[in-house]
């Protein structure tokens, strides 16, 4: 009688495990986020300092600058679809959003380590990619997005990245450009007539050599310049508008909307909410508020913090097995000294 009650604990205990085990070994258990760009989404290229060109560059989307206010090579290039701002209000607010979406992709954690192996012939399927030092693309990557058009693939990359010439990215399977990051920790190089996709979201600068493509995409240099050559760069097929269900930003960007920006531009006040990152994005403790009042994670200069929710839910199951464990084995001793006595 004994042993078939202590069976029975021991089942209702592993029946109680088991979602937690499933939720672990589900398929998107570990899945990519995609961080909401803000007010940026609405660049085809921001720079820190300055944003210079060479050549018939043609940019489809805004174009801006903050806090320097050098813009130059236009034209001849061209913008439509958007407008350049020069050290405003708008430049500014997207470069905080910028920051916030930087933080973003350099918290999650990994899905798999990519240090030192070249991108170019791999096929990889949606998933957060570290790089503990540079990246080299040479050659073709493709991006597998399995039939879903809102996979997401993130780089994390703490030094440089860097395409050959004539380098491609493409997205497979119902995928997008628009849903490819690149976190870049130093700077980024496209080299000549590359075809490359996604945003890049560079610590530093982002330079697209001669003939040099970014469709669709972003080059969002946070502290140096943007340069451009005979380039094409456009977020056509991407969402222009901050997302109110991805990570907020602070209220400025309600009022810095005033300026005489296109109806594409502008951010209605009901789409960013005044809150903070939510506490389920990182740890509370994690972030420190600016001097404009946005909340954001702390900089890493690059370095990917692998944080996320995974340590807290390994720690969970552990947790969860130990206690298991402790138990069946306190039922099997209480059964063998009753049957002894």
């Amino acid at each position: 009688m004994l042993r078939k009650i202590a069976f029975r604990r021991l089942t209702a205990l592993l029946v109680a495990v088991a979602p937690l085990a499933a939720l672990l070994s589900a398929p998107g258990a570990w899945a990519a986020t995609a961080p909401s760009l803000g007010s940026a989404a609405s660049f085809a290229i921001l720079g820190g300092t300055t944003v210079t060109n060479t050549g018939p560059t043609t940019i489809n989307g805004s174009l801006g600058v903050s806090p320097g206010s050098a813009v130059t090579g236009f034209p001849p290039g061209t913008v439509t679809g958007g407008t350049i701002h020069a050290a405003d209000a708008v430049a500014l607010q997207a470069q905080n959003d910028v920051t916030t979406a930087y933080n973003a992709l350099a918290g999650q954690a990994c899905t798999a380590n990519k240090t030192g192996i070249d991108l170019g012939g791999l096929t990889l399927t949606p998933g957060v990619y570290c790089f503990s030092s540079s990246a080299q693309l040479t050659g073709t990557l493709t991006l597998d997005a399995q039939g879903n058009s809102a996979a997401v693939f993130i780089f994390q990359i703490v030094s440089t990245l860097t395409t050959a010439p004539g380098s491609s990215v493409q997205v497979i399977n119902g995928g997008t450009g628009c849903n490819v990051y690149w976190q870049v920790g130093s700077s980024a190089t496209i080299g000549t007539t590359s075809a490359f996709k996604g945003n890049i979201l560079a610590l530093t600068s982002i330079a697209l050599q001669t003939g040099a493509s970014l469709s669709p995409g972003r080059a969002l240099a946070r502290n140096g310049a943007t340069t451009m050559d005979t380039n094409n760069v456009s977020i056509v097929g991407c969402s222009s508008a901050a997302s109110s269900t991805a990570t907020p930003t602070s209220t400025t960007a309600a009022t810095t909307t005033t300026t005489a920006t296109p109806a594409s531009t502008t951010i209605p006040s009901t789409a960013i909410p005044s809150t903070a990152i939510p506490p389920t994005v990182v740890p509370s403790t994690a972030l420190t508020p600016t001097s404009t009042g946005t909340v954001h994670l702390p900089n890493t200069g690059g370095v990917p913090a692998q944080g996320g929710a995974f340590p807290w839910i390994v720690v969970l199951l552990a947790s969860a097995l130990g206690s298991l464990g402790a138990m069946a084995w306190g039922l099997s001793v209480r059964t063998q000294r009753r049957r002894t006595q």
